[in-house]
């Protein structure tokens, strides 16, 4: 058990929805390679595949709903684990890119950033937490089978009509049962409703916002600051060098969809009634730079806010943030 993370054979895992590539750096001079599909039963065939390695440090990026269950499971079977920032992987290779042409695939890029800079391990969230997450998802995956149905319904038949109405009425009384299960889960939690009441000072942060940042930002800590935390959403601004964009800034999006999708309408509702982000927004069109790329900014102030209030435990003021 004593063994350190440098004595452990580096794996790096790149996952997708159905699948993922698994990279193993056998003493650092060949690669064994082989894909699984992304489900418990190509979990349970990582783990048979992998014995013959012995201990080993794996590496994942952190992508959200895709790698976590992965990584959870891992953990699980007692094997060192690292939930690394896309943006700080795909750094990495581009650093090693500009000295080697080679590209040789995400999850051989992902076990040499394993090997050579030994990153820390990961710990899964509380239960608490992970319950919550597996809600705000369950709620997000209703909402869209309302949508699609709604939109079924309006150039359907006659004759399914009757049909489809139920079905939507039924998704709308599991909607409202699934909030109902995430304000009760957050207030009979200490800590969840505490953090969500200093979120909620917010001007633009509302119920669904507070629990969504709770659900996939978890506990600020594990952030060093908010550049890191903008990062790990896939907001941060990335330099287009090349074609006709070249020069210009793009985001990354490289990190979690889901913040992102979940930051989008508070962000556009905040351009009004949040004066941080009002005020950011009216300098960035004085320069000609409002439309997409004001709004996100101005989901990454938000977020920006959002991890201060939790990060210092004070509540948002207005007069402290705009004099600071």
């Amino acid at each position: 058990m004593g063994e350190s993370a440098m004595d452990k054979t580096s794996v790096g895992i790149d996952v997708a929805k159905l699948k993922f590539d698994v990279a193993v750096w056998v003493e650092r001079k060949k690669y064994k390679t082989k894909a699984f599909p992304n489900t418990p039963s190509g979990f349970s065939q990582l783990l048979k595949w992998l014995i013959p390695y012995g201990d080993c440090h794996i590496c994942l990026e952190a992508t959200g709903s895709y790698s976590v269950p992965l990584a959870m499971f891992l953990v699980d079977n007692g094997i060192d684990v690292s939930l690394e920032n896309p943006s700080r992987i795909h750094a990495f290779g581009e650093s090693e890119l500009s000295r080697n042409k080679t590209d040789q695939g995400d999850a051989k890029m992902i076990v040499r950033y394993c090997a050579l800079h030994t990153p820390v391990l990961w710990t899964p969230p509380p239960l608490s937490e992970r319950q919550l997450t597996a809600l705000v998802r369950h709620l997000k995956s209703l909402e869209e089978m309302r949508q699609m149905q709604e939109n079924r319904q309006s150039v359907a038949d006659d004759v399914v009509q009757s049909s489809l109405l139920e079905i939507i009425s039924a998704l709308k009384q599991q909607i409202q049962a699934t909030k109902e299960k995430i304000k009760n889960h957050i207030d009979n939690d200490p800590d969840l409703k505490k953090n969500k009441a200093l979120l909620e000072s917010i001007p633009g942060i509302g119920e669904i916002l507070s629990a969504s940042l709770l659900a996939y930002v978890g506990n600020v800590s594990k952030f060093t600051n908010s550049k890191a935390v903008v990062a790990y959403a896939g907001l941060n601004p990335k330099l287009c060098e090349s074609g006709l964009f070249k020069g210009r800034s793009c985001l990354s999006k490289r990190g979690h969809t889901e913040l992102r999708k979940a930051l989008y309408m508070p962000a556009l509702a905040a351009l009004s009634c949040n004066p941080i982000v009002k005020a950011q927004w009216q300098r960035l069109v004085s320069r000609h730079k409002g439309g997409k790329m004001g709004v996100c900014a101005a989901m990454r102030k938000l977020l920006q806010l959002a991890y201060g209030v939790l990060k210092s435990g004070i509540p948002f003021d207005t007069k402290i943030a705009l004099a600071s």
